[in-house]
């Protein structure tokens, strides 16, 4: 049986896909002169760091943008400071390294108009192994070594809001607990979405504790009994439609 032909989409809106284009090499740097860019003392013993989180978090962050080594990092911040009329200092390449490994990122997000809808799955990161072209012509070695990125990502914005990485032999129902967990607490959470992973009774205790309502695809070899009897304890608004 031939498959369908996948449906092609042409373009029509030219104006608006040229201007799309544009903006992705779109570049605005904008510097709060009221930012804390010196450490603030930290009332304990010993010397007080010189360059506040803030600054240690920009210099990388702009290190892993255009995928700078962390000398060539030093000098692109130079120049912009310069630029700017602002006369900070700059971490050197040693700072950054030490700091990097201990730097607790705040991310903000943007909080969904209404109750979150979350969408919780994961996926893999090769981190230790050969190329796949090396794989097909003479086969896999042993050492391959693999990490799961788990992920709860809101469905109206598409960012995410949850994540954590395990290794390849953690399953995504045992991750979803500390998922649920990152996100405020303050927040309500609507609904909880995922595959037939998520489909056991720890998933179904986490959800019926933090959220209004989950949907998953039951697992292929679920005892649908089972399934009803937990209808019966939690409701029927924590089942998902139907499915195929």
């Amino acid at each position: 049986m031939t498959k369908p032909a996948p449906k092609r989409y042409r373009t029509t809106n030219w104006n608006a896909y040229n201007q799309a284009l544009i903006q992705r090499g779109s570049l605005s740097v904008w510097l709060d002169t009221s930012m804390s860019w010196q450490a603030a003392p930290r009332g304990k013993r010993g010397r007080t760091q010189t360059y506040s989180d803030a600054a240690i978090q920009f210099c990388l962050t702009i290190k892993n943008l255009f995928g700078l080594a962390l000398r060539q990092t030093i000098g692109f911040i130079q120049s912009l400071l310069k630029l700017a009329g602002l006369g900070w200092g700059v971490p050197d390449y040693s700072t950054l390294s030490r700091r990097q490994q201990t730097l607790q990122v705040k991310i903000p997000y943007q909080k969904s108009s209404g109750a979150l809808h979350l969408l919780v799955d994961s996926t893999g990161i090769k981190m230790l192994g050969e190329g796949e072209w090396k794989t097909k012509k003479h086969g896999a070695e042993y050492r391959r070594q693999w990490r799961k990125v788990h992920l709860g990502i809101d469905a109206e914005t598409l960012q995410i809001r949850a994540i954590e990485v395990t290794d390849n032999r953690q399953g995504d129902a045992q991750m979803l607990p500390s998922l649920l967990t990152q996100i405020p607490a303050d927040e309500p959470i609507g609904c909880v979405s995922g595959d037939g992973a998520f489909d056991t009774k720890t998933c179904h205790e986490a959800i019926a504790a933090r959220a209004r309502s989950g949907a998953s695809r039951p697992a292929r070899m679920r005892d649908r009994g089972k399934a009803i009897r937990w209808v019966c304890w939690l409701g029927t608004k924590f089942c998902g439609p139907p499915s195929d």
